[in-house]
Order: C-alpha cells, then sequence, then structure tokens
C-alpha cells in the first residue's frame, strides 16, 4: 500500500494531549476560582449578619435605655432617614399586630435556633418584586417582637455578577488555552509532516532525502539529526550492497553469456556428428539462458527499487499501452484456446517509465496465460475515474491463498515447493517494485475461480 498522507491539525496526537491540557487547566482554573467565589460570598454574607447585629446592638441600648417609646421612636427615625434602605425593621405587640417598622406582617416562617429567618420580601418601594430577606428575631421582655434584617437582594445580585465574572473568566481561559494549544499544535504537526514527506520519498526510493532542520537545537531538530545520520548509514550500506550486488550480477553475466556462446557453438558443431552431445548441448543452452533471464530481472528490480528509472518519466497512454500488450500476447493466447477479454475506457495520461509498464502488464499477462487452463476466459480491464485509473488483469487458473498474496510479491517466491514449472519467482516482484516507483498500489484478490491483479494509479499521479 502506498503511504498515508499527514493526519491533520485537529486528528494529530499533539492536538489530543492539548485537549486534555484545556480540560484539566480548565478545571483547576475553576476549581480555584469556585474557592474564590465561595469565599467572598461567605465574607459578603458574614457582613450583612455583621451590619444586622450591630442595628440589634443599637436598638437594644435604646430600648434599656427609654423602654418601648424609645424603641418605637428609634425605629421610626431610622425609617425617616433611610425610607427605601435595605435595612429590615418589625415591632409587633405579644399577638403579632404591627406597631412600627417598614413590614406589614410577620413572617411566616420558623426562625432557627440562633433565631436567624430567611424570607421572601417584595422590594422596599417595588411593589410585585420579591427578594429574599434575611433577619434576626427577638422578644422582648414585655412580650413584644422585634424583627431586624436586611433585604439580600443587593448582596445576591453582586453574588451572581462575581458568578458571572468568574464563569466568564473560565471560558475565556479555556478559548486562549485552546487557541494557544492550536497554535502549538500547528507547530509541532507542520515539523513532524515534514518528516512524514521526507519519509514518504525515502520509501519512493529517494534515499538522498533528508529531514530539514531549524537550528534550533531543541527536541525536533536533534531528532532530525539523529535521524538523518541513520539515514546516511542506510544509504551508505545500501549503496556498498548494491555496489556489490551490481558488480556480481555483471561479472557473474558476462561468463554466462560467454559460455552460452559456446555451448552455442558446440551445439551447432555437434549436430551433424553427434545427437546425444547436440541434445545435451542444447539442455546447457536452456540453463544458461534461465540464468541470464533471472540475472537480467534482478538487474532490473535493484534499478527501479532504486528509483533510477524516475528520470524517465514522460506522459505514458494507458490506452495504446494495454492494447500493444494485448496485440503482443494474444497469440500465445490462442494456441491454448484461451480467450482474451478486454475492456478498454479511455483514460488520463499517467507520468511514468512505458517501458516499465509495459514489462509489468507483460508479466501479469504471461501469468495469467500460463496458469490458466485451455479454452478459459482471461480478463483485461482499463477503468478510471475523478479519483484515478486501474488495469485488472484475472485469470481462470489455480489462484493464490488470501495468506499467500503478500508473501508472493517477495523474490523468489513460488507455492510451488517443488520448483518444477519454468519461471524465477521474480515477475510479480518486478510489477510491485514497478507499482511502488510509479506510486500506485498493487492488489492481489479472488477471481472465482483464478487470481485478478489490480494495480491502482492514484488520482495525484495522473
Amino acid at each position: 500500500m502506498p503511504p498515508q498522507r499527514g493526519t491533520g491539525l485537529f486528528r494529530s496526537a499533539t492536538f489530543r494531549l492539548v485537549l486534555i491540557y484545556v480540560f484539566l487547566f480548565s478545571i483547576s482554573v475553576g476549581v480555584l476560582l469556585g474557592f474564590i467565589y465561595w469565599s467572598t460570598a461567605a465574607y459578603m454574607e458574614q457582613q450583612t449578619d455583621d451590619t444586622i447585629r450591630a442595628e440589634i446592638t443599637g436598638l437594644a441600648e435604646r430600648y434599656q435605655m427609654a423602654s418601648l417609646n424609645g424603641l418605637v421612636h428609634s425605629i421610626d427615625e431610622r425609617l425617616k432617614r433611610n425610607p427605601y434602605g435595605s435595612t429590615i425593621y418589625l415591632l409587633t405587640d405579644p399577638s403579632y399586630r404591627r406597631v412600627s417598622g417598614n413590614l406589614n406582617g410577620w413572617p411566616s416562617v420558623a426562625a432557627n435556633s440562633e433565631g436567624w429567618v430567611e424570607f421572601p420580601l417584595e422590594q422596599i418601594g417595588v411593589p410585585n418584586q420579591q427578594h429574599r430577606a434575611r433577619a434576626r428575631i427577638f422578644v422582648l421582655e414585655s412580650g413584644f417582637h422585634l424583627l431586624v434584617g436586611r433585604d439580600m437582594y443587593e448582596l445576591r445580585t453582586t453574588q451572581n455578577l462575581i458568578k458571572r465574572t468568574l464563569v466568564t473568566g473560565v471560558l475565556i481561559t479555556a478559548l486562549l488555552a485552546l487557541g494557544g494549544g492550536i497554535m502549538m499544535t500547528h507547530s509541532t504537526v507542520r515539523r513532524i509532516e515534514a518528516i512524514n514527506a521526507t519519509s514518504r520519498e525515502i520509501m519512493r526510493g529517494d534515499l538522498t532525502q533528508r529531514i530539514p532542520t531549524r537550528g534550533t537545537s531543541d527536541d525536533f531538530d536533534q531528532l532530525a539529526e539523529n535521524l538523518n545520520n541513520m539515514l546516511d548509514q542506510i544509504q551508505l550500506l545500501m549503496e556498498g550492497v548494491r555496489h556489490v550486488s551490481d558488480n556480481i550480477a555483471h561479472d557473474l553475466k558476462t561468463p554466462l553469456t560467454r559460455l552460452r556462446n559456446r555451448l552455442e557453438d558446440l551445439s551447432i558443431k555437434s549436430s551433424q556428428h553427434n545427437e546425444v552431445l547436440y541434445e545435451q548441448a542444447q539442455q546447457a543452452l536452456l540453463e544458461a539462458d534461465a540464468m541470464l533471464t533471472t540475472f537480467n530481472a534482478l538487474l532490473r528490480i535493484a534499478r527501479i527499487e532504486a528509483g533510477a528509472r524516475r528520470a524517465a518519466f514522460s506522459s505514458v497512454d494507458l490506452d495504446k499501452l494495454v492494447t500493444a500488450v494485448v496485440e503482443l500476447y494474444e497469440p500465445l493466447a490462442e494456441d491454448k484456446g484461451q480467450q482474451l477479454q478486454v475492456t478498454v475506457e479511455p483514460v488520463a495520461l499517467v507520468q511514468g517509465d512505458r517501458d516499465l509498464l509495459f514489462q509489468a502488464l507483460a508479466n501479469l499477462l504471461d501469468n495469467a496465460i500460463k496458469y490458466s487452463p485451455a479454452k478459459a476466459l482471461i480478463g483485461v480491464t482499463l477503468r478510471g475515474d475523478i479519483t484515478g485509473c486501474s488495469i485488472e488483469v484475472r485469470d481462470s487458473g489455480p489462484g493464490i491463498p488470501a495468506a499467500d498474496r503478500g508473501r508472493v510479491l517477495q523474490r523468489f517466491v513460488r507455492l510451488e515447493d517443488s520448483r518444477s514449472t519454468p519461471g524465477n519467482g521474480l515477475g510479480l516482484s518486478l510489477v510491485a517494485a514497478v507499482a511502488k516507483l510509479h506510486g500506485a498500489e498493487i492488489e492481489l484478490s479472488d477471481a472465482a475461480p483464478g487470481l485478478a491483479v489490480r494495480l491502482d494509479f492514484p488520482a495525484a499521479r495522473i
């Protein structure tokens, strides 16, 4: 399969870490601001209670000095000075009939053990608008009842304002953290994508590519430098192996060619004098040809995997290429009584090496004819759409088990243990190398019966 593209900003692992960080940071800020709100609200309520206690202390002193009449006078004077204030007074007789104060009636809510009570209250001066009031209740020596409290509207309004402010602060903090996280993620993703882009080029065969660095000596630069050093070492080893392999192949190819030529001369000279010697010479010629074919295939695969043929890319018309390969192998199929069913749709031109694409398709069609029985149907299909184009070859042979379909693309892999049939196990290896060079995906599937091999060329490569 071709290497996958980058995952994008919002699908990256860094962005997921940012989200976790923003979540934990928001919770931490929320807990901190919640504690601040709780402390502030408790302090404000304590101040309200202290104010009520101060009012009670003043009225108690007035009551002790001037008895009940002085208490009534003191309540009336305070209400005259601030008729619409938030302080609440109510003095009733033992039957709870109003004597003085700014409440119309005694609240119907029971007080707690310390005499504190909270009850609904219409806003002073504003009818039909209820608030909560907090007050303290006392029973005087004469049986009269005194209630002193405060309207909690301003306190609750202030507390709600603080609460909204803190919630808004948490949201703003989360948004700023998320924005900063996205910026950091974008920078990280760009650097990771640079590494991925270089890796994809190297996997396509260009071992000269190196990961760019910024000269900051940070973690990414150190990682890039280590990877580049590793790639330098790998390239050096690969070039050494390739150099040795090429030398061995060339050094063996030359004496094999000479040996074949001498065998051919021996065959010609012995054809008229010694029939047994002639047959042996012909058999030796076949063996020499098979070895030369194997060496040529190995050298070609090595050059393809090294990417050396990419410089020869040009526009290739797959319509004409498929037609040419089919015309070349049609007589071979007719000799076995096989029928080639060809479907060719017009597709866009492909940038590639025509000779290599021709060889790859020829290998697929040669295998299909070789492994399909007589009078079998062999299909060759070329299709294309906006996503790319594909070439598929279907045969009617024994097929390949699903577990072996990836293995047969390796060199010298043959499913026949006896290896008695002609071949060297390099045909599909060459097809896979050509597909990788052209950025195509090769897929082997069941043709029921037989094998279907498809080469998918992506739109970006067309």
